[in-house]
């Protein structure tokens, strides 16, 4: 059965009360979804109806009493969930190992701004996703921890160097970015509820999307294209000043989240293509710095 936790006209038209973060939804056993029309919300019920069982560990579409299909651990959410979280505890690790026993001339100012809101949007998207991640919600936590403490390092051993007026310029960036996000939770739900009350067609439905650009789905695996913008940005970045726990890291977690985001709910398309560029960004650094360090030595 299904029952609306939003108002919504008979008509199944504009949804009338939308707030940030919170889209209006259609309820099927804890999993929800935005209803805009009734052909897109039965179209939507089949979709997450398969993908409950399937994300249970089991295959949907005989009728025969009983018979269910255990998949592999290819469509396995929890392994893929599990393997994604403990790639992010990498990270959070190197931040640490290197903030231990790395010179603060290793840390690249340019990913360590990004970790930070990186860290910062997927803990948020990892409490509410469905099924919850609390291990990746916790290890993002953790990194948003350490790569400020890197952050701190690196300014500092700038400002030993003579170069503060690079630090102060970089300290107005970041308030201008903080005030930016700050202005976007205040303001985002009003320009919601405007654009979706406007009744656009696909603008007010893609405005009130469960992944739409108004939600943390949205913004956090844009947030990883950062990422891989700042991979690329360092592409000719000398091997001697490449982490290799890091690379490590975010290789991996690449990897993972490529396959993990075509089985959360809502499916992420975006986080899905940010991954796979992450990966081959990453790899890339990884094999130079390998080829560095382990082969061209000896």
């Amino acid at each position: 059965m299904l029952r609306r936790t939003a108002l919504i006209r008979s008509s199944f038209g504009p949804i009338r009360s939308l707030r940030f973060g919170q889209q209006p939804t259609l309820q099927v056993n804890n999993f929800s979804f935005t209803a805009f029309s009734r052909s897109s919300r039965i179209a939507d019920e089949k979709k997450i109806s398969c993908g409950i069982a399937r994300r249970r560990g089991f295959s949907s579409g005989s009728s025969d009493a009983g018979e269910t299909k255990k998949l592999g651990i290819w469509n396995d959410v929890h392994f893929w969930a599990t393997a994604g979280a403990l790639a992010g505890w990498g990270m959070s690790g190197a931040a640490i190992y290197d903030a231990a026993l790395q010179g603060p001339e290793v840390i690249s100012l340019n990913m360590t701004g990004v970790m930070l809101i990186y860290s910062s949007l997927f803990t948020r998207w990892a409490w509410i996703v469905h099924p919850r991640n609390t291990l990746l919600a916790a290890c993002h936590a953790t990194n948003v921890c350490a790569q400020a403490n890197q952050m701190r390092r690196a300014l500092e051993h700038k400002i030993e160097l003579g170069e503060k007026d690079q630090v102060e310029d970089i300290a107005k960036r970041a308030a201008m970015v903080a005030a930016g996000g700050a202005g976007c939770v205040v303001f985002g739900p009003v320009i919601q509820r405007a654009i979706v009350d406007a009744n656009l067609g696909p603008i007010s439905a893609t405005a009130g999307a469960a992944a739409g650009p108004f939600t943390v789905h949205f913004w956090a695996p844009m947030s990883k294209w950062l990422i891989s913008g700042a991979s690329f940005l360092d592409l000719d970045r000398p091997t001697d000043k490449i982490s290799l726990p890091q690379y490590t890291a975010l290789t991996l977690t690449g990897f993972f989240f490529s396959r993990y985001a075509l089985l959360v709910v809502p499916i992420n398309y975006v986080l899905c293509s940010v991954n796979i560029a992450l990966f081959g960004s990453s790899l890339y650094h990884w094999v130079r710095k390998v080829n560095a360090d382990y082969i061209v030595k000896k």
